[in-house]
Formats: C-alpha cells, sequence, structure tokens
C-alpha cells in the first residue's frame, strides 16, 4: 500500500528539469577585405590603375614592333629617351637645343597667349553675362569664330605682326579666349535673382556687385574655362610651332620628322601629354584649394 501511494506521489511530482549546456559562443563574421583596410584600397587605387594601363598599352606596343620596321619599339624609345634627358639643356646654336629649353619656350608662348586672353576674356565675359544687348549682339560673333581652326588664325598673324613668335601668340590667344568667354558667362547668368535683389535693396555700385556678389559665384565655371583654355592653348601651341619654326616642342617635333627620328617623335608626344595633363592637375588643386576656402 504504501509503495503504492509512493509510486503515485512520483508520478505526481514534476520531473527534474535536464540540465542545459551553455551554448558555445557564436563567431563574429569576418569582415570583407575591402572593409577590413579600405585606407589600402585608397592607396593603391591611384597608382595601381593607373600603371597598369600604361603597362597595357608598352605591352600591345612591344607586341606591333617585335618584328621590327621603322616603328621603334618601347626599349629602343626608352634608350633615346635616356640619352636625350642626359642633358636636357645644352645648346649648340639657335636651331640646335635641347628639349628642355623647347619645352620651356613653348610654355612662356602659352603664358602670354594665355595671359592675354585671360585679361580680354574674362572681363568680357562678366559683361556678356550681366547686359543681355551685349549678349545679343556678341553672341553671334563668339558662334561664328569659335569653331575656326588655329591654323586658319596662324596666317593673319603672320600677316598683322610679319614675325613668327607674336604670331603664334596671337594663335594661342584668340584660341583659348573662347572657352573663358562662355564659362564666365554662363556663369554670370546663372547667379540666383535674389543675390541681384539684395544688392539692389543695398544700393551697390555696378564694380561692388561683381567683386562681392558675382565673382565668388562666378569663380567654379571661371575656373572651368581657364582650365579648358589652358588645354586649348598647349594644344594649339605644338601645331603653330610647326608652321612658323624657331625654338619650341612643335617645331622640335617637326625638325626629328625631317630628320626621320621617329623615337624622338615618341618621346616628344609623351612629353607633350605629361606637360598638358600637369598643367591641367595644377589647375584642379587650385580650383579645390579655392572652392574650399
Amino acid at each position: 500500500m504504501v509503495a503504492a501511494v509512493f509510486h503515485q506521489a512520483e508520478a505526481i511530482a514534476p520531473a527534474a528539469p535536464t540540465p542545459v549546456m551553455p551554448a558555445a559562443p557564436a563567431r563574429a563574421p569576418k569582415a570583407p577585405r575591402t572593409a577590413r583596410a579600405p585606407w589600402l584600397r585608397r592607396a593603391l587605387l591611384p597608382v595601381f590603375a593607373p600603371l597598369l594601363g600604361l603597362a597595357l598599352l608598352v605591352g600591345v606596343w612591344a607586341l606591333l614592333t617585335q618584328k621590327g620596321g621603322p616603328f621603334p619599339t618601347p626599349s629602343a624609345t626608352f634608350d633615346a629617351a635616356a640619352q636625350l634627358f642626359a642633358d636636357p639643356f645644352y645648346r649648340n646654336g639657335p636651331n640646335d637645343q635641347g628639349i628642355g629649353w623647347n619645352i620651356l619656350n613653348s610654355l612662356q608662348r602659352v603664358g602670354l597667349g594665355f595671359g592675354l586672353a585671360a585679361l580680354v576674356g574674362i572681363p568680357l565675359g562678366f559683361l556678356i553675362g550681366r547686359f543681355s544687348f551685349l549678349a545679343a549682339m556678341l553672341n553671334p560673333l563668339v558662334s561664328l569664330l569659335r569653331p575656326v581652326s588655329p591654323l586658319a588664325w596662324l596666317p593673319i598673324g603672320l600677316l598683322v605682326f610679319k614675325s613668327a613668335n607674336p604670331a603664334a601668340i596671337w594663335t594661342i590667344f584668340i584660341c583659348s579666349i573662347w572657352p573663358m568667354i562662355l564659362n564666365t558667362a554662363q556663369g554670370v547668368q546663372r547667379v540666383p535673382q535674389d543675390y541681384l535683389n539684395v544688392a539692389r535693396v543695398l544700393n551697390l555700385s555696378e564694380w561692388k556687385l561683381i567683386t562681392r556678389i558675382l565673382f565668388p559665384a562666378v569663380l567654379p565655371y571661371l575656373l572651368t574655362g581657364v582650365r579648358l583654355s589652358v588645354g586649348t592653348a598647349w594644344l594649339v601651341i605644338v601645331a603653330a610651332e610647326m608652321l612658323t619654326g624657331g625654338v619650341g616642342i612643335g617645331f622640335w617635333v617637326w625638325d626629328e620628322w625631317n630628320n626621320l627620328n621617329v623615337a624622338h617623335i615618341l618621346i616628344a608626344i609623351f612629353v607633350i601629354g605629361f606637360v598638358g595633363l600637369l598643367l591641367e592637375q595644377l589647375l584642379l588643386l587650385l580650383a579645390r584649394k579655392v572652392s574650399h576656402d
């Protein structure tokens, strides 16, 4: 009897809980490689990608010239460049100078022509953007003259100045002025009307309106026009110097062609591209600095 009661009580009593083992701590998911070292990707991409593109260019070049021919191989061009830049500033006469002097003479012409274009083009762009009558009067002329080839302007310069150097500077001036005019005028026309209304309420003079309100607002457009104009000026000088002669990178290219020195022509192509890229990057750096300030 007692045993039956004991078994009945045991059946009614709740079963003892089964001990639960503590769960193992979950492993943190592995961070993707790009997230673990984003700085490494940001540091390597600007260097690795251009080097890869350059290596691809040299590889295709070597592949196309492996059977010989008039076109030099990359190694032969590199050897010629090493000899050329071993003494870039030699002088053996007025028409026999190192490539360094030719680059500096071209940059001098570009600086003069571009500087004159900036002195004329930027104020003219402000006037065209500010006054609708001037815009209606001058826009057709700009649209008519802007597409004219630089080689068409060069004979006019030779006729007027009777000399090759000022004719080349004139060609740079007339070809690089248009981007500054157009971009500056567009920037002035896009200034919010509220700015002009405030200037009218404050009774600002036209000079104060331009220097204190329009110029800061137009500066990004102006710098874009300047950057485009510098590229145009450097592009034009090569063609102008090929025709006018003298000392300059364009004349040097043409002289090397007359000597059938194709390796030097290829070197000049890379030099022209590098100098143009350097000028553009300097202006981009200036634009960023001005915009942050």
